[in-house]
C-alpha cells in the first residue's frame, strides 16, 4: 500500500521501510477507512436508503458507529455511495513495490514484510468508510453494542465469516489475535496502542467483548480493527511455533486473497479466492475485483519508471515532482495507451519532515533546530526542483481544523496556562509557521538569524567550522533509504556550510535502514507523521515519553515532555469534538515551538497512471490512498479498439482532468 517517502513530496502511507510501527499506522487506518482493507470506490452507486440513527451506550446492537457523530450509512445499506456494486471481476492488477521483503507476517518487528500481504489477506471485525471522519460498520462482525459507561464494547460476528482454508471465524480466533498481537512476540507498536484495553472475553462461539480500562474516546474504534487471524497459521509444519518463527508461513487470514507464488525479496502473486465468503457483504460489495493481483520489486525509481513504459506492470501512483513533469510522457501517453492524470482528495496531510533525533547532545537545543531549519530554502526548491507543485506544510495536522493557527483560543489558554513556566513564549504568540525567502524576507537574512541562534547556544564559528566551547565540530548525518532525496538535501547542505555545519547524506539498503530507526540510530530521517480528521491513540506512540525509551516505537524524534504527555493523555479523554479540536490545537503549538521538525511540502492531488483498460468509479471518495483505492475498487474493462479519447474517458474517474 505504501511506496517510498519521495525526494519531491509526501510518500503517501509509508510502507517500504517496513517498520512495525507503520503497521500501527495501518491499524489506525483500518479504523477510520484509509487502507485497503476497507470500502474504497464507486460507480453511479446510490445512498443509503435509510439514514442511521445514532444510538445510545449500551441500548442496542447497531450495524455501525461513527464517533460523535450520526453514521452516515444506515442500517439497510447495501454498498457505499463510492463503490460500483456492479463492477466486473476478473484479470491480472501488476504493481510495483520498492526495496525488497523477507517475511510474510506483517505483525513482527522483525524484517520486511511482503507489499500487499496486510492489505489483501487480513481483515478485521470492523471497517470505516472513505467519507466520514471517522467511522466504522461491520465486516468480520455482524454488529456490535458500546457499553452505557463506555468501559467495553461487544461485538457479534457474522455467522458466514470463513478463513481462506474453511475454518469458521471464532470469537476464540479474534481473541487469540488480539493476545498474540499484544504479546511480545508481536511488535510493541501493537501493545502500546492498545494499552487501555484491559483484556479480551469471549462470551459464546460468536460473541466476543473487550473491557477498557479507562475511558478512551477512541478506544472502542481501534479495536474494531484488530486484524483476526487463524491459530492454524503456526500449524503448518504439523506443530505449534512461537509467533514471531511465523516468518515465511503464508497466513491463514478472512482476506479475499491468498499467496499464489512468490519470489522472496522480488514479487510476490496473490489469488482471489473463487468462493470469498463477504462477497455480498455491504461492507465489501463491488470490491476486490482482480482474479489476481501481483507486486514486482524494484531498487530504484528509474528502473521503475523504465518498467512501467515497457509494460511490466499497470498503474503507478508518482510522488516526485521531477518525475511527473518529465518522464510520463512519450508515445504511449500521446496515443492513450498510458493515460496520465491527477485525482483530487481531502486527505488530512500531517507532517512529512526532516525529522531531529534530540537524543543526540547536539539537538537538544531547540535554538540550534530552529537555526538549522532556517538554513532550508523552501521556494528555490520548490521553484527549481519541484516545478511549483506544492505547498508548504506547516503542522503536524496540515489541512485538517486541528491545526492551530493565530494566537491561542480561550479554551487553548486554559490547558496551556498552567503549564507557562514549563512552555516556551512562542506556544503563546502566533502559532510558529515555517520560515520563509519569500519577499521581503531572503535566505541571507534567515542565515543572519541562524547564526545568531547557534551563538545562543554556544556554537561559534572558528578555524573553518561551527564549534562548541570544547571545539568540537558541528557535523550530523541524514540517514536515507532512497538516492532520491539526495538532490534536495544538496542545496540544503550547502547553506549549511555556510554556517559552518556538515550535514552528511547516508543511504542504506532497506534492511539496514530499518535497523536502525528501530534502534533511534540516526542524527536526522526523512518521515511522515500521517495525521487524520480525528486525531488519537497514534500519538501516544509518537509524541509520549514512554514511547522514546521503547525500540521499534514511533516516537523518531525522542521527545520526554511532561506537558506533552498530558496533552495527549486529554485529547484521548475529551467528550466532545470541539474539546477534541482545543486539545489539538494546544498540542501542535507544543510540538511547533520545539522545532523538531523542518517542514516539507504536500499538494492536495494524487499523480497517477494507468494502463489503457483500468477502470474506476466515477464517485471519488474524500480520504484515501490512491493505490489503495485501485486495488479495492477497480477493475480491468478492456476498450483496446476504443480512440485515446473514448478509452480515457471511459476509464477516468470523475474528478480527474
Amino acid at each position: 500500500m505504501k511506496t517510498p517517502t519521495s525526494a519531491h513530496g509526501p510518500a503517501r502511507f509509508p510502507r517500504v521501510r517496513g517498520r512495525a510501527a507503520r503497521i500501527a499506522n495501518t491499524l489506525r487506518a483500518l479504523a477510520l477507512g484509509v487502507t485497503l482493507c476497507i470500502p474504497m470506490a464507486p460507480l453511479s452507486a446510490k445512498p443509503p436508503a435509510t439514514p442511521a440513527r445514532a444510538a445510545a451506550p449500551g441500548s442496542e446492537f447497531v450495524h455501525g458507529m461513527a464517533l460523535g457523530d450520526t453514521p452516515r450509512y444506515g442500517p439497510d445499506f447495501t454498498h457505499f455511495r463510492y463503490i460500483n456494486p456492479a463492477a466486473p471481476k476478473g484479470g491480472e492488477l501488476r504493481l510495483s513495490a520498492m526495496g525488497t521483503f523477507d517475511k510474510l507476517n506483517p505483525f513482527t518487528l522483525k524484517g520486511i514484510a511482503a507489499r500487499g500481504v496486510m492489505d489483501l489477506m487480513f481483515e478485521s471485525l470492523t471497517i470505516g468508510s472513505l467519507d466520514e471522519p471517522m467511522s466504522m460498520y461491520g465486516l468480520l462482525a455482524q454488529d456490535m453494542r458500546l457499553a452505557k459507561d463506555r468501559l467495553s464494547i461487544t461485538f457479534r460476528l457474522r455467522p458466514e465469516a470463513r478463513f481462506s482454508n474453511g475454518d469458521p471465524v471464532t470469537a476464540d480466533d479474534v481473541k487469540f489475535s488480539f493476545d498474540t498481537l499484544r504479546s511480545k512476540a508481536a511488535s510493541p507498536i501493537w501493545r502500546n496502542y492498545w494499552a487501555d484495553v484491559k483484556e479480551a472475553v469471549v462470551i459464546d462461539a460468536r460473541t466476543i467483548r473487550f473491557d477498557f480500562l479507562r475511558k478512551n474516546r477512541e478506544l472502542h474504534m481501534i479495536v474494531g480493527a484488530v486484524p483476526v487471524f487463524s491459530r492454524a497459521w503456526g500449524r503448518q509444519q504439523g506443530a505449534d511455533k512461537p509467533f514471531e518463527q511465523w516468518i515465511q508461513d503464508p497466513p491463514i487470514a478472512s482476506g479475499p486473497y491468498v499467496i499464489e507464488r512468490m519470489d522472496l525479496g522480488k514479487s510476490i502473486r496473490f489469488k482471489r479466492q473463487a468462493r470469498y465468503w463477504a462477497d455480498e457483504v455491504p461492507t465489501r460489495k463491488g470490491q476486490f475485483n482482480f482474479d489476481t493481483i501481483s507486486f514486482r520489486y524494484y531498487k530504484d525509481e528509474f528502473a521503475r519508471i523504465e518498467a512501467y513504459k515497457a509494460g511490466e506492470f499497470d498503474f503507478v501512483h508518482e510522488n516526485a515532482a521531477k518525475n511527473w513533469a518529465r518522464s510520463y510522457i512519450g508515445r504511449k501517453f500521446a496515443s492513450g495507451e498510458l493515460i496520465k492524470t491527477e485525482l483530487p482528495n481531502s486527505n488530512a496531510q500531517g507532517l512529512q519532515a526532516f525529522y531531529f533525533n534530540i537524543r543526540k547532545p547536539m539537538f537538544k537545543d531547540a535554538r540550534v533546530r530552529e537555526a538549522i531549519a532556517l538554513a532550508l530554502d523552501y521556494e528555490w526548491m520548490n521553484r527549481q526542483l519541484f516545478y511549483n507543485q506544492y505547498k508548504r506544510s506547516y503542522s503536524y495536522f496540515t489541512n485538517t481544523v486541528m491545526a492551530a493557527t493565530g494566537r491561542p483560543s480561550d479554551d487553548e489558554l486554559k490547558l496551556l496556562t498552567p503549564f507557562r513556566d514549563r512552555l516556551m513564549p512562542a506556544v503563546f504568540d502566533d502559532a510558529p509557521l515555517p520560515p520563509t525567502t519569500a519577499p521581503p524576507h531572503s535566505l541571507r537574512e534567515n542565515l543572519r538569524r541562524a547564526r545568531s541562534l547557534l551563538a545562543e547556544a554556544g556554537w561559534t564559528y572558528r578555524d573553518g567550522a561551527l564549534r562548541d566551547a570544547a571545539g568540537t565540530p558541528f557535523a550530523f548525518e541524514v540517514l536515507l533509504s532512497s538516492r532520491t532525496w539526495e538532490r534536495i538535501l544538496a542545496p540544503f547542505s550547502r547553506n549549511l556550510e555556510k554556517l559552518g555545519i556538515t550535514a552528511k547524506v547516508r543511504v542504506t539498503d532497506t534492511s539496514l535502514y530499518k535497523k536502525r530507526v528501530d534502534d533511534y540510530d540516526y542524527d536526522m530521517i526523512v518521515h511522515w507523521y500521517l495525521s487524520s480528521q480525528s486525531p488519537g491513540n497514534e500519538l501516544v506512540f509518537r509524541f509520549t515519553s514512554s514511547a522514546a525509551r521503547e525500540l521499534g516505537a514511533d516516537n523518531f524524534i525522542g521527545i520526554e515532555d511532561p506537558v506533552v504527555d498530558q496533552l495527549v493523555t486529554r485529547i484521548l479523554s475529551v467528550e466532545t469534538r470541539d474539546q477534541l479540536i482545543t486539545a489539538t490545537r494546544a498540542l501542535d503549538r507544543v510540538l511547533r515551538a520545539g522545532h523538531y521538525a523542518i517542514a516539507h511540502w504536500h499538494n492536495n492531488v494524487h499523480r497517477i497512471s494507468y494502463r489503457r483498460g483500468l477502470a474506476g468509479p466515477e464517485t471519488l471518495p474524500d480520504y484515501y490512498h490512491s493505490e489503495d483505492w485501485v486495488l479495492a475498487a477497480w477493475w480491468w474493462q478492456h476498450h483496446r479498439s476504443e480512440s485515446p479519447d473514448a478509452a480515457r474517458q471511459s476509464t477516468a474517474p470523475k474528478g480527474s482532468p
